[in-house]
């Protein structure tokens, strides 16, 4: 499974966010996560127990300082500043000040380029977090499924959830996000079975998200009897809400 031992990496190409260095924020030896998503290209998170110190404000800020500088130095084009790594990036307690940070370096070596923070959003019910969220150019917020039943199959949530807390909490970013959902299958669940399919549609409706990226899996998976869709069945998918006029990426 993939795993980032380094604060700063990249830049690497992602098929959403072109060439883009990646920002790991969480521990560097192994997995710490409030969901422990089937499809997670990390593993489990039982299988990635090592270190749990994040790290801080001040080494996280050296780290993108020198990488920057010498991409900038050597003409590497960086289209975006990604936060993902080895888990939930908005867990680290110094996230907000990091955020900060990575906006003065970025306006300083790569002015043009998008900072893009990946978050399952269960934390945006701080104060502090939403706001860090709402500064960046992309906040791109998950929701897999249109139930709590279905996430817990889904995301197997460490700790409570509740997707209508959630969602209430996604309303006051006013549409100022990116809606990130994975479609897929096993034999335990299917993310686009009609009435799923119809109340996420139904979500994305009233959210009234600035773009919507819907994808498959695309690297090794924890659970072996995963399934993936093709381009073409996504697209039928999301057809109603292209109809609408909403902005819908679909990567296979």
């Amino acid at each position: 499974m993939l795993h980032f031992d380094d604060i700063v990496f990249g830049p690497i190409f992602s098929r959403r966010l072109g060439s883009s260095l990646g920002v790991n924020i969480l521990p560097s030896k192994g997995k710490l996560c409030n969901f422990d998503c089937v499809y997670c290209e990390c593993g489990w998170n039982r299988d990635g127990i090592a270190e749990r110190r994040f790290p801080v404000l001040a080494e996280v800020e050296a780290a993108l300082e020198e990488k920057m500088s010498d991409a900038a130095a050597n003409g590497i084009p960086v289209d975006s500043i990604t936060f993902s790594g080895n888990g939930e990036p908005t867990m680290n307690p110094d996230f907000p000040e990091i955020i900060e940070a990575t906006l003065r370096l970025r306006d300083r070596y790569f002015p043009s380029a998008k900072v893009s923070v990946l978050s399952n959003a269960t934390l945006i019910g701080r104060a502090a977090v939403a706001d860090a969220l709402m500064k960046v150019d992309n906040p791109i917020l998950k929701i897999d499924a249109s139930d709590d039943a279905l996430i817990a199959k889904i995301n197997k949530p460490v700790g409570t959830y509740i997707l209508s807390e959630v969602l209430d909490n996604l309303r006051r970013f006013k549409g100022e996000f990116i809606l990130q959902t994975m479609f897929l299958k096993s034999p335990e669940f299917d993310t686009t079975e009609s009435e799923a399919l119809k109340r996420w549609i139904d979500i994305v409706r009233e959210l009234r998200p600035r773009q919507v990226m819907v994808y498959t899996i695309d690297r090794e998976t924890p659970d072996k009897s995963l399934e993936k869709y093709t381009v073409d069945e996504m697209t039928a998918f999301v057809q109603p809400l292209i109809d609408e006029g909403v902005d819908v990426q679909i990567r296979g």
